[in-house]
């Protein structure tokens, strides 16, 4: 039986944006990652919720819908991202149990989860909450590492690594870090009443001879060439894929954002940097902009 209360990752006081990404030579991923976003997001849209937002790499690249929500657990890294961003009202920062979503079903008409789902020990109960969020029909994008990559292959035919890469069960491969197979996120998707629309294969030369070889250009150059080939196999360490909302479910019909987490019965009434339930009496704090669902109070 699975726990009612999964473990979270926390990214609480790292330095995580600052080490991996402005210092950690990772140019070529970002870049080859907002190739793929800017593929298969939609042209225009009106509310977008980015989930694992963090520091808020990605936020900008969001700038053809009119609000954003970033959502993360982490208090720190909303507070960093409120700081690169500045003071928008397109912004609303929300810090969240994603098992727990506090926004108003069928809220959304585009959803992104970049870097984040390889952190969810219980991925079907996250789509599925996720799922809830989302208007039918609306653009639903997914980035997963992906444990049936060329690499993980070759190990394991040489007896480098004890797990196969081809059975469909999530590998653990450190504390909360889970790779998983595209058939199994695909299957995920699919009972959350999601359809795959496209697929994008990423980061295919993430390989550190060859980004000492060959300029950075060449690298991410030749990557958006062979993204096209996602939607015929999945080998790389990173999969984007874009799927839809479909099925029966509401759409929000009013201009709040949040439902209570708890009970799920009602919309949260705001007053005094608080937000409480009328109907469990839950109460939940708003802390230096950000709306913090955590823990009730």
């Amino acid at each position: 039986m699975k726990p009612d209360h999964p473990p979270i990752c926390d990214y609480e006081g790292s330095d995580y944006q600052t080490t991996f990404w402005e210092h950690g030579k990772r140019q070529y991923e970002d870049q080859v990652e907002a190739i793929a976003l800017k593929r298969l997001l939609p042209k225009r849209g009106e509310l977008l919720l980015e989930l694992g937002a963090g520091a808020g790499r990605n936020t900008t690249r969001y700038h053809q819908f009119e609000r954003v929500i970033l959502l993360d657990y982490s208090l720190s890294q909303l507070k960093l991202a409120r700081q690169r961003l500045g003071k928008n009202a397109r912004f609303v920062y929300v810090a969240s149990n994603i098992y727990h979503l506090p926004f108003v079903p069928g809220l959304f008409d585009t959803a992104t989860m970049i870097r984040t789902i390889h952190h969810i020990v219980d991925a079907p109960r996250a789509l599925h909450e996720i799922r809830q969020a989302l208007q039918p029909g609306a653009a639903f994008i997914l980035e997963f590492a992906n444990k049936q990559n060329l690499k993980a292959i070759f190990r394991f035919m040489l007896r480098r690594q004890s797990w196969n890469p081809f059975t469909l069960e999530p590998v653990e491969f450190a504390t909360l870090n889970f790779d998983f197979h595209p058939k199994a996120i695909r299957k995920w998707l699919r009972d959350s009443n999601f359809n795959i629309q496209k697929q994008l294969t990423v980061s295919h030369f993430r390989v550190n001879l060859l980004k000492k070889l060959l300029p950075l250009k060449v690298l991410v150059g030749l990557d958006a060439i062979v993204q096209y080939t996602g939607n015929w196999w999945q080998l790389t360490p990173s999969v984007f894929i874009l799927a839809q909302a479909v099925g029966d479910s509401p759409v929000a019909k009013s201009d709040g954002l949040f439902r209570c987490p708890n009970c799920r019965q009602s919309s949260l009434e705001e007053h005094r940097e608080r937000l409480t339930c009328p109907i469990c009496k839950n109460i939940w704090l708003i802390q230096d902009g950000i709306y913090d669902f955590r823990k009730s109070v």
